[in-house]
């Protein structure tokens, strides 16, 4: 028997010691199946969340592995127990990041703690939600929507359910799918077809009408005396006006529209939102203009500057929005300039910022030196020939002749380029954003599968309990399962005559005397 000095007895006895210490400091964390070990000080590092109060009397707690196991995504948690430990919380490029939300509301923690070198690539996600969510009030679906959902958007609902649906809350769906949603049926793309058709008709119909081949002479006889004193007479073509035959296109397309406008009104699911919607206000005034032209034309003709009252049927070009509603692309371009409206707002700020500059400048460089053929007389000139010098359009029609004036000049057209190249990106990338995000929900199924609840583990029954509830079970897997939102069942129990100890990778129980 060898002897060991008291020395090293002390010694390896204080290294156990400290063995002990390091291992009962330690915690093992099992996360979806990954294993993960760290000292509990680290997890106390940040107090008030789920990691910093584990207890071993918590359902999740497995005592023959001496570990917590949390049925969650383990991809996300290494970046979670990283936080613990560096106080740096960054984002994992292959999560969703609503999952990375949900995952961190579970662990406690706050996303705004993300770092700013991954925040940009975190809060897309957010970007993405707004997106889709303008895209719904675009209503750009083509699939036909279910009973159900046109019995709650129609507010009959209670109807439905009881099985009261009168003949005219059947038919009010369908007569309002046939006029506002084109792609519905082939019945209502007919009817987009035919309303395609008169919107084009009554525009170039307003068009063709100013056309001096199109319009009619309207000729006076005129009776004069003569020299010598005969009456003589001559005709006098004082004005045109369009032939017949536009008025009877005009009337069969406005007859059109206003059946179309009292239709929807009718069969609207809203009459206030129908109401107030920009693309019907246009329809309204549209139509309105040609009953107004008319009454104007039959008892205001004899007033002077009556031509004057002819303007206002140029509203009835506005109707081209009404295309709107049977393109979706154009639905996406007016929204992407909805969206872009800083970015052109600050656009058109800088465009008049250097139009003034440019315009002072010019004027005074001309003057400096002589210049007999001086275009810049004042500034106000001067500020038509800086907006289409920024613009890139030159016209030509005013331009420097000084050394002086031709060195704005250039400055201008510089500018103008930087100042109109800057924001255009942004646009672009707005409208390629809203369409492939159209594209995507067009490709996407409607019905998804069904994923059913979390079920809990049944328990493994005592010896002698009819029936009853034992107190053993495996770790649980559902979030609401067990205390701090765990899944997990209760402690393990041990009787004076068996001992039954599950595994935590199976459900089979195994009962030693």
């Amino acid at each position: 028997m060898t002897y060991i000095p008291k020395k090293m007895q002390h010694y390896a006895h204080a290294a156990m010691n400290l063995i002990n210490m390091d291992s009962e400091n330690r915690v093992v964390l099992n996360v979806g199946g990954i294993r993960h070990e760290t000292y509990k000080a680290t997890l106390k590092k940040i107090p008030a969340t789920r990691l910093s109060r584990l207890t071993e009397a918590l359902a999740n707690y497995d005592p023959i592995l001496n570990e917590y196991f949390f049925d969650r995504h383990p991809g996300v948690f290494a970046q979670v127990l990283n936080y613990y430990r560096t106080g740096k919380l960054h984002y994992p490029t292959d999560v969703c990041g609503p999952l990375f939300e949900e995952e961190l509301e579970f662990w406690g923690l706050d996303s705004n703690q993300v770092e700013p070198c991954c925040w940009m690539t975190y809060t897309q996600h957010r970007d993405t939600q707004e997106t889709l969510a303008v895209l719904d009030r675009l209503d750009l679906d083509t699939e036909k929507p279910s009973e159900e959902e046109l019995a709650r958007k129609f507010g009959f609902e209670e109807d439905y359910y009881k099985g009261t649906i009168s003949w005219w809350q059947e038919m009010k769906p369908r007569i309002w799918s046939l006029f506002d949603e084109p792609y519905s049926s082939n019945a209502a793309k007919t009817i987009g077809v035919v309303s395609v058709f008169f919107i084009c008709i009554s525009i170039l119909s307003f068009c063709l009408k100013t056309h001096p081949d199109m319009r009619v002479p309207i000729v006076r006889n005129i009776t004069v005396k003569t020299a010598n004193g005969s009456n003589g007479w001559f005709l006098d073509k004082t004005q045109t006006n369009a032939h017949i035959a536009f008025f009877y296109i005009e009337c069969v397309c406005n007859a059109w529209f206003t059946f179309e406008i009292l239709v929807r009104f009718i069969s609207s699911p809203n009459k206030w939102e129908f109401i107030k919607s920009s693309v019907n206000i246009i329809d309204y005034i549209a139509t309105l203009s040609f009953y107004i032209d008319l009454v104007l034309q039959r008892f205001a003709s004899h007033l002077e500057n009556a031509d004057i009252l002819e303007f206002f049927s140029i509203i009835r070009i506005m109707r081209l929005f009404k295309l709107t509603r049977h393109s979706s692309g154009l639905k996406i371009l007016i929204q992407t300039f909805r969206a872009s409206a800083k970015e052109l707002t600050l656009l058109v700020f800088f465009l008049v910022l250097g139009i003034v500059i440019f315009a002072s400048l010019v004027y005074y460089a001309e003057r400096i030196q002589p210049n007999p053929h001086n275009d810049f007389n004042s500034i106000p000139l001067g500020l038509w020939w800086a907006l289409v010098t920024m613009t890139t359009v030159g016209y030509g029609d005013m331009a420097p002749k000084t050394y002086i004036g031709m060195f704005v000049g250039a400055l201008c057209a510089l500018a103008g380029v930087l100042t109109i190249a800057l924001p255009v990106p942004v646009i672009v990338s707005n409208f390629a954003m809203y369409y492939s995000h159209t594209q995507a929900r067009a490709k996407l199924p409607k019905k998804r599968r069904r994923v059913l609840p979390v079920e809990q583990p049944r328990q493994p029954r005592l010896p002698g309990a009819p029936g009853g509830v034992s107190g053993c079970g495996t770790p649980g897997s559902g979030p609401h399962s067990g205390p701090m939102g765990s899944g997990g069942t209760g402690p393990r129990r041990m009787n004076n005559k068996t001992k039954d100890l599950v595994s935590p990778k199976s459900d089979m129980a195994f009962s030693f005397d």
